[in-house]
């Protein structure tokens, strides 16, 4: 498996299966995408989906549907269920972007994949612990993009990342200013024990590859490239 980070949330999972794209919001990759395609692509909430694009550079066919145009082909998923498209196994499972139930952020969908014998959870905009129930529909998971400088602080993100029990993480700086996305990674890394890490442009994992025991590995986003 491939993972590639377009900044924020944005993620592209690529394996023999086929390729999935998470949160491509509009005013990460733009509305037109930048070229970026999937066959699958999921939305974990929908509040950013117009952010930032100007009505003019609005289509019925794309940003209207929360899709940039470049991503018009791909499948799109954005809520819980069990589904198969295009070879890929993929799981939506219900959470909330904050600790009422969704009562004051709204309603997340966390996604977990299937591809190249490895499951990969994206986490969206999650904004809690999981519950037992949460878990058990997740089930095992080999790798977990994670957001940082969200709702959730730093040390409750290194917590479910324990609850979890997922040895390669994958943290994904969704602050809206680059200082704020900074602090939260360093507390984040000193919960995790981890010091001098350095970026990679993508990461490359397969079932032999993964950790024995928690890892980090930090992206360079696509969108500053």
């Amino acid at each position: 498996m491939e993972i590639t980070w377009y900044g924020s949330a944005c993620v592209r999972l690529r394996g023999k299966e086929g390729v999935v794209v998470a949160d491509a919001f509009p005013s990460v990759v733009g509305p037109t995408g930048r070229g970026l395609t999937a066959d699958l692509v999921t939305y974990s909430h929908r509040d950013s989906l117009s952010r930032g694009v100007g009505r003019s550079n609005l289509r019925k066919s794309s940003i209207e549907d929360g899709v940039p145009t470049s991503l018009q082909a791909a499948f799109r998923l954005e809520g819980p269920g069990e589904y198969e498209v295009h070879d890929v196994l993929v799981t939506g499972i219900r959470t909330a972007r904050d600790e009422s139930r969704g009562a004051e952020r709204g309603l997340n969908t966390a996604f977990v994949v299937l591809l190249d014998g490895l499951h990969a959870i994206h986490l969206g905009d999650l904004g809690h612990l999981l519950t037992e129930e949460q878990l058990k529909e997740i089930g095992p998971v080999d790798v977990a993009c994670v957001p940082l400088g969200g709702h959730m602080s730093a040390a409750r993100a290194a917590e479910v990342v324990a609850q979890l029990e997922v040895n390669l993480v994958v943290p994904l700086l969704v602050a809206e200013n680059e200082a704020d996305s900074e602090a939260a990674l360093a507390k984040f890394l000193h919960e995790m024990g981890v010091k001098d890490l350095t970026p990679q442009p993508k990461l490359v994992v397969t079932v032999s590859s993964v950790p024995q025991e928690a890892t980090v590995a930090l992206l360079e986003s696509r969108a500053r490239a």
